[in-house]
């Protein structure tokens, strides 16, 4: 398999356990499957998502929290027909949806494992923005709920932090991708049923990039697309390496951020600044 399924287009051959840039095979990695009670409330409801953590990661953010399944050897391997058997195990615990956490490179394994059992709870796919259009196309119909990253509006940065210099236009273009598969947001009985929502991570000294994030959005999609406002960003990963980013958010910071969400009335969801917690990161147990 030489893998193109991501922007990066590595061409390296993916054998079962090894892989190009993402640093993993072409059989999927497991670094976490359960119930995840803390995603915006139209996600997780009562009963939580059904959330299956994917080791390795296209984008490797230098300040990712969770560094240790994106960029370390983290997690176990498991076959297509295996990851259906979860589906089943996680929808007998009741979840509102299957959420596949960094799947951009496992796209092909997860049509496979769908092709042995297709959920009867929406599918949702959260990403880190970073996605290949032709990749997503070929999800087109299985996909209920997309939840991209919009991580940056200033390729300079995401050249510095994620290894990118392409990042606006792919990320922008993955979104318009996802919207057209996907059509307006439907919310029902307070789940999110089918859509799109955007979340963005505020990263601390880069306010600047936040509100141009938020500019982005408002002017390539308006109003129409909810966006999930993150404050829960503490130095993780290689953050130390970089005196920027290697603090907390300040009230101040997120203010400004904030008062700009409301300026473009923007509508969604904006997280409390106590969510900057260590604890929230899950146990990495499979």
């Amino acid at each position: 398999m030489l893998c193109d399924l991501c922007p990066r287009e590595c061409n390296i051959e993916r054998t079962e356990y090894t892989g190009g840039f993402c640093g993993v095979g072409k059989l999927p990695k497991i670094a976490r499957i359960a119930p995840h009670y803390d995603e915006e409330p139209i996600l997780s409801g009562k009963n939580g998502a059904g959330t299956i953590f994917f080791s390795g990661c296209s984008l490797r953010c230098v300040f990712c929290q969770n560094y240790t399944i994106s960029s370390e050897d983290t997690g176990r391997y498991i076959t297509p027909y295996q990851l259906s058997e979860e589906y089943r195990r996680l929808e007998d615990l009741g979840v509102h949806n299957i959420e596949f956490v960094t799947p951009t490179h496992y796209v092909d394994a997860i049509i496979e494992s769908l092709g042995y059992y297709r959920p009867k709870v929406p599918l949702v796919y959260n990403s880190s923005g970073y996605d290949k259009v032709a990749s997503l196309r070929k999800l087109d119909g299985i996909i209920d709920i997309y939840l991209p990253d919009l991580k940056y509006s200033d390729n300079a940065l995401s050249s510095r932090l994620s290894s990118c210099d392409d990042y606006v236009q792919t990320a922008t273009a993955a979104i318009n991708e996802m919207i057209s598969q996907t059509g307006d947001i439907l919310i029902e009985d307070g789940l999110i049923k089918r859509g799109v929502m955007i979340r963005h991570l505020v990263l601390p000294s880069h306010v600047k990039n936040s509100i141009g994030v938020l500019e982005l959005i408002k002017n390539n999609w308006g109003a129409t697309i909810p966006v999930s406002l993150m404050s829960q960003y503490f130095p993780a990963g290689k953050a130390d390496r970089y005196p920027d980013i290697n603090r907390s958010l300040t009230a101040r910071e997120y203010k400004k951020v904030l008062d700009k969400l409301y300026e473009l009335e923007l509508d969604g969801f904006a997280q409390e600044l106590s969510s900057a917690d260590k604890k929230y990161v899950p146990v990495w147990d499979y």
